[in-house]
């Protein structure tokens, strides 16, 4: 005899909303068993297990209450087991551990609208449990708009790496864009859960993630997937073999990590992403003190695991490089990190500066921390100081990278950080060469510094080592919107614009708001003949910098020389002199070559990081082979 459409698993408490939720699948043609139809002979636990065994849906109503109850716990893990569950958060409550591998629906605040969309997709993800093989966990739902980080501070902080994807990124796998087969020796690092009870304390718990990434990519034996793709499975609703596919790996590092005082319990599982299965699984109960001890067995134990698969992918490091040897140093450094990519304004990045300050006072050998404080002091020299201020920021910042290499001499963020200051702050390209070289050698297995170095291989015009590191870091890290975006400008600023093309428009379906790339995809089209296009694009882009600068410049080619002023005086009201690179790309595609060489030595005078970019932008065509230019790109170090 078939079983219900519908088994309702709910808590007492939410009755009201069950009864709700009852009338509304009953009224829409749905069969739905819930314990308020037993009678008073019934064998109660009989007649529940008989429905929730046949039912082709088992929804969940998950709520506060919900999950600390036992029968809705048991309940959803026969309805998961079956392949036949159908999470709803009633309240907003997130399902609790072991049930977060299925995407879950919201319906918190609905008052039983049967119009409502939401209960629509309620009805088809029913629907669609009621016809789903056994081994399909979950349904995909894409990410709301909630689970999407992006962060200003992201490009400058990587030197253009790694921050910004969104959903998007999973769409492009379904639409069958990564489909090769994974290698042997690759994982990923997905986000430890935070299982503390405080959201205050998920800096540590992500903290531990990047610094167990970041263990693992210096072993050149073995393919770490990169931060931003892993990441952005947070609460997906994927299964580990579908997570697995998008990413191109062979396992997965999966963990939580409960933090109580001073102890600490972090629980680890290397799962097979073809069988989904665990290849091992440990609990760490230490006292925090002993964290990066555990932090190292960790490593060890993922290296040794892929060992079986390919030579000497055992022989990682068993620590970090460059890392603390203080756990109160990690502590402090880990929150800086989630500080300052949540900072909003000076005095909020300020803080985060202070963290590390703590974080090398305890421990002042902590390379990591000094390479992270000279990434930060330079985007706080950038974008808060004037004048001679700027200078010695500029060179407080230099002496932490150089002091991040002299402790590690092998860690590729130090020589990354110095590469970055010397260039986008003292503005010696000459210098930064070097460094940078350095870095990209010692990081080929990360996919942020790799995205470093090719932004900076676009703008001294290294190109094929450009693009060689871009390969590298798509392959890490491939629903990376803003390693698509400097493979892009790379190909930009040497010329080959068919190539540029797919790679912005790749970024762009990663993350619709990915800075810079539909400015570029417009100089592409203004340098082209066709300005109406251009407009079209500089009109799209989230960067207020470079879309004012862009509709100037297509909007004089398009006749309206008032409106280009217009567009020109606001960017100059709004940037004041942070503005006079664009200024320069302005005046040159307006074919005024005095005024636009007047303001790129003006540029120069103040400093304006954006004259990294002159050597090969196209947008200075016009005044590339005039003395003066000439002359600022000597003083730079270009050779």
């Amino acid at each position: 005899m078939p079983g219900p459409d519908v088994f309702l698993s709910y808590n007492r408490g939410n009755a009201d909303f069950a009864q709700r939720l009852f009338d509304a699948l009953s009224g829409a043609g749905l069969e739905v068993w819930w314990d308020a139809m037993l009678g008073g002979g019934d064998a109660f636990a009989q007649t529940t297990e008989d429905a929730l065994e046949t039912a082709g849906a088992v929804v969940v109503l998950w709520s506060a209450e919900a999950i600390q109850s036992h029968w809705v716990r048991d309940e959803a893990t026969r309805g998961r087991d079956r392949g036949r569950l159908v999470p709803v958060s009633i309240d907003g409550t997130r399902p609790p551990l072991g049930f977060r591998q299925i995407q879950y629906l919201n319906l918190s605040g609905w008052t039983g609208d049967a119009a409502d969309p939401r209960l629509a997709a309620v009805i088809k993800a029913i629907r669609g449990a009621a016809t789903r093989q056994r081994d399909q966990a979950g349904f995909h739902a894409p990410l709301q708009s909630d689970q999407i980080v992006t962060n200003r501070r992201g490009a400058l902080l990587l030197g253009g790496g790694a921050l910004a994807v969104v959903a998007g990124g999973i769409g492009v796998w379904q639409a069958g864009l990564f489909t090769g087969q994974p290698r042997k020796n690759s994982v990923a690092v997905m986000p430890f859960r935070n299982l503390s009870g405080d959201p205050q304390q998920a800096y540590f718990s992500d903290g531990l993630s990047e610094e167990l990434r970041a263990t693992l990519s210096r072993n050149a034996n073995l393919a770490v997937a990169g931060e931003t793709s892993s990441n952005s499975f947070r609460d997906a609703g994927s299964t580990v073999r579908q997570i697995a596919k998008v990413l191109g790996v062979a396992f997965m590092l999966q963990g939580s990590v409960r933090r109580a005082g001073e102890t600490v319990r972090i629980t680890a599982q290397l799962v097979d992403g073809a069988t989904g299965f665990e290849t091992w699984s440990k609990s760490f109960d230490r006292k925090l003190a002993d964290i990066i001890a555990v932090q190292s067995d960790i490593a060890t134990l993922v290296a040794d695991a892929l060992a079986v698969n390919i030579a000497g992918a055992g022989q990682t490091p068993v620590q970090r490089a460059g890392g603390a040897d203080s756990s109160a140093a990690l502590d402090a450094f880990l929150r800086s990190k989630a500080l300052y990519l949540s900072a909003a304004t000076e005095a909020e990045t300020r803080r985060a500066l202070g963290e590390l300050d703590k974080a090398i006072a305890i421990d002042p050998k902590f390379a990591a921390a000094h390479a992270y404080r000279s990434r930060v002091l330079t985007y706080i020299t950038s974008a808060f100081s004037s004048g001679q201020a700027m200078k010695g920021a500029y060179a407080a910042s230099i002496d932490s990278a150089r002091t991040a290499v002299r402790l590690a001499p092998d860690m590729a963020e130090g020589y990354s950080a110095l590469g970055f200051v010397l260039s986008n702050g003292q503005l010696d390209l000459k210098a930064a060469q070097e460094p940078y070289q350095r870095s990209f050698e010692l990081g080929f297995g990360n996919a942020d510094m790799l995205t470093a170095f090719a932004d900076f291989a676009a703008n001294v015009g290294r190109f094929d080592e450009g693009r060689k590191a871009s390969a590298r870091a798509r392959e890490l890290d491939p629903l990376n919107a803003s390693v698509f975006r400097s493979a892009g400008y790379l190909e930009f600023s040497a010329r080959k614009f068919d190539a540029a093309i797919p790679l912005l428009r790749a970024a762009l379906s990663h993350n619709p708001k990915s800075s810079i790339a539909n400015a570029t995809l417009g100089d592409i089209a203004l340098l082209s003949g066709d300005a109406a296009a251009a407009k079209t694009l500089y009109e799209k882009e989230t960067s207020a910098l470079s879309r004012l600068r862009g509709l100037a410049t297509a909007t004089m080619r398009l006749g309206d020389a008032a409106g280009a002023e217009r567009y020109r005086a606001d960017l100059v009201t709004r940037f004041g002199t942070n503005s006079y690179y664009q200024q320069v790309q302005i005046l040159a595609q307006w074919q005024r070559p005095g005024d636009a060489l007047d303001a790129l030595e003006k540029a120069y005078e103040l400093g304006d990081s954006g004259l990294v970019l002159m050597r090969y932008d196209p947008v200075l065509d016009p005044i590339r082979h005039d003395r003066r230019f000439v002359s600022v790109l000597t003083r730079l170090g270009f050779s």
